[in-house]
């Protein structure tokens, strides 16, 4: 035995292979090599054949470089530096700085190959370049931050990583059997405080991109992530996730191994952490894919990063059938930073340099280390409860929400019937609401002129919804409601008013009122629809008054601040205090005491005053008529036979008989709402029924 572990004194333990039970003796691995090797026993023996390790499956390098950026570590993750120069893209939109950028080289090939100073020139293109550059990134529309969003050369995860980490550390596996290329997590440090880095990794070119399924995890992605989620809750690690993949992997064989609950058990996770949780857009973070990692206290996003639900290419091709509606989709999704930050889904933009973050790496990682320092230093001051109900809070106030909105009719027309369904307004408050407003207006007369502003548009809104429900219920009760769709797509086809309908037409609607008034008392619902227009008619009453009365005080006021004008002028006040003093100095008691002059210059003094008085009035947009002389016995005869005149010519024609008619229709129609079309209409029958009176009245005198 002393001889046996004499013999084993001069090899380490990791390089040998034994065991004192079944009298194995240990043998040096290295002294294998390619050879055949038999392990004797007593009754058996074991065959091996070593294969040789290749240099390239080996993960560390033979000789490991110290200065290597990252540490020595970052040699054995598969991300290493690019043999070749990634190839220039030039996107759509750029194209035309494509020219300026041609000249520019031109002339600085010429001055290389020609020896002459060309500095001026290029510098004034430069500038000219860096202008052109300067507007038209100020000005990108959604879908062309999609595609820098994009960008084949946009830097990754792990170009970040290795530019804004001391050091950094890949941990691989999901501890289930796999690894997942397209999720890279590891632990880091940042200005010597250490974080869990969890991001999604995309390729820089088409080798890569395939090797790690272009940034598309599958379930052994997220389980790997939950792992280093679970790890950096229990060791106290902040945990930093950058988001960057257009959705999770939706093949089959990810749906056979879980990849919904996989994402579901993270979103469940992360709500959990007891330590600060940020997360960044890079790039574009689709759906589920994306909020897999991206439950976080804070989300922030690139300059020119992208956050939706779905594609603008598959929105398109949902909502209108085509994919080269995506621009479109882009807009109305509104799936950009500043969008997002608006609308509470994004917590803040972290800047990119001009041209993109493709344009200048290096500036990206350096604002994005800023961020994440500046970030953490505010949740760090948190204790573990604040940090739990802070990123509870973040997500309950995403999006805006409106409760007892009535649906429109013109659009619930086109809804299915189970859509149909509206927030009803219980009798009991209608009531309450009714009497309410009668005691306001009562008060409002008796304490002030002014009525208090009454706040029931919302309220009649739901309440003619209801009424044209219940209307529509009778109908169908009655069994009409076929026939008045037909009758209604008639109309809608004569695209005309009911004046101007054809007599047939007419006829038929009349016909179905009558029938629908006949039955409309058997109808089971007509109690209903009986209080609800009674509460519509009572509410409509209190606000025409409250709307009159307030257009009443307001047009008083503004009546007596145009009088007061007048009367304050400069020139008449003079006058009139002239007219006094002549009054008062030839002691005249009434105006019959007043000389011939004197009067005269009344006269003309009131003419004055009526006149500036009529100006002022009919600027306001009033129709002012002076009050005519009739003491004259015999301007009153006259007047009077021109207004029996009139009185014969309406009752004598039947086609100006018939234009009133309209008018005071058009008028009822156009009571509380009027629009510019019936405002014409109206002043269009007007004109043609003076017209029509001056044509009889100048026929009955040429007749005299």
């Amino acid at each position: 035995m002393a001889a046996s572990s004499a013999s084993l004194a001069g090899a380490s333990a990791s390089d040998l292979l034994r065991s004192s039970t079944s009298g194995f003796n240990g043998v040096p691995l290295r002294s294998l090599g390619k050879g055949r090797v038999v392990l004797k026993s007593r009754d058996f023996s074991v065959t091996a054949r070593l294969k040789k390790v290749e240099k390239d499956e080996n993960p560390w390098p033979a000789y490991p470089d110290p200065n290597v950026k990252g540490g020595v570590l970052a040699q054995l993750a598969r991300f290493k530096p690019l043999k070749e120069k990634p190839r220039i893209t030039t996107l759509e939109f750029e194209k035309p700085l494509l020219d300026l950028q041609k000249k520019i080289n031109d002339i600085q090939n010429m001055a290389n190959e020609t020896g002459m100073d060309f500095t001026d020139q290029i510098q004034s293109l430069e500038t000219k370049y860096k202008q052109a550059l300067k507007d038209l990134y100020k000005n990108l529309t959604p879908i062309q931050r999609v595609s820098i969003a994009r960008h084949p050369n946009r830097p990754t995860f792990l170009d970040h990583i290795y530019n804004i980490t001391e050091k950094f550390m890949e941990i691989h596996g999901d501890r289930l059997g796999y690894d997942d290329p397209a999720t890279v997590t590891g632990i880091g440090t940042i200005d010597g405080r250490r974080y869990m880095f969890i991001g999604q990794q995309k390729g820089r070119n088409t080798k890569e991109n395939i090797e790690c399924n272009f940034g598309m995890s599958t379930p052994h992605g997220y389980r790997k992530a939950l792992r280093m989620m679970r790890y950096a809750d229990h060791h106290g690690f902040p945990l930093v996730t950058f988001i960057d993949t257009p959705g999770a992997y939706a093949d089959l064989e990810s749906e056979n191994k879980g990849q919904g609950e996989a994402i579901a058990q993270n979103l469940r996770t992360m709500f959990g952490l007891k330590v600060p949780v940020l997360s960044i857009v890079i790039g574009e973070g689709g759906s589920g894919g994306a909020l897999g990692i991206g439950c976080a206290n804070k989300l922030l996003m690139l300059e020119n990063a992208v956050f939706y639900v779905a594609s603008p290419e598959a929105c398109a091709a949902i909502l209108w059938k085509s994919s080269t509606e995506a621009p479109k989709a882009a807009e109305k999704l509104r799936i950009t930073a500043p969008e997002l930050c608006e609308l509470d889904v994004a917590d803040g933009i972290i800047p990119e340099p001009l041209g993109g973050a493709h344009s200048d790496p290096e500036f990206t990682s350096q604002q994005i280390k800023k961020a994440i320092n500046e970030t953490m230093d505010e949740l760090s001051k948190m204790s573990t409860e604040e940090l739990l109900e802070h990123r509870r809070l973040k997500f309950r106030k995403i999006g805006d929400f409106q409760e007892g909105i009535p649906i429109d009719p013109n659009r619930s027309r086109k809804m299915k019937k189970r859509d149909l369904s509206i927030t009803k307004i219980p009798d009991a408050e209608l009531e309450v609401e009714v009497e309410k407003l009668k005691e306001q207006i009562l008060e409002a007369k008796k304490s002030s002129p002014i009525p208090p502003k009454l706040d029931i548009d919302e309220m009649l809104k739901q309440l003619e919804t209801e009424i044209n429900q219940e209307y529509s219920e009778a109908m169908k009760a009655a069994g009409l409601t076929e026939r008045f769709l037909q009758l209604q797509e008639e109309a809608s086809e004569a695209n005309a008013d009911y004046e101007s309908f054809d007599p047939s037409l007419k006829d038929k609607v009349e016909k179905l009122r009558v029938e629908f008034e006949k039955k409309l008392r058997a109808s089971p619902n007509y109690g209903k629809l009986q209080k609800n227009l009674k509460y519509f008619n009572e509410l409509s009453e209190a606000k025409r008054l409250s709307d009159v009365s307030e257009d009443t005080v307001t047009f008083k006021q503004e009546l007596k601040m145009t009088v007061d004008q007048v009367l304050s002028n400069p020139r008449l006040r003079e006058e009139f205090e002239a007219l006094k003093a002549e009054i008062r100095a030839v002691g005249a008691s009434s105006a019959s005491d007043l000389h011939e002059e004197l009067k005269k210059k009344v006269i003309d003094f009131e003419k004055e005053l009526d006149s500036q008085m009529v100006n002022a009035l009919e600027s306001k947009g009033l129709d002012v008529h002076l009050k005519e002389d009739n003491t004259n016995p015999d301007i009153k005869e006259l007047n009077e036979e021109i207004e029996k005149k009139i009185d014969s010519l309406v009752n004598s024609s039947d086609d100006i008989k018939s234009k009133i008619q309209q008018l005071k229709l058009e008028v009822a129609k156009a009571r509380n709402s009027p629009s510019s079309e019936s405002k014409n209409r109206i002043e269009a029958l007007v004109q043609q029924i003076k017209q029509n009176l001056e044509e009889g009245i100048e026929s009955c005198g040429q007749a005299h």
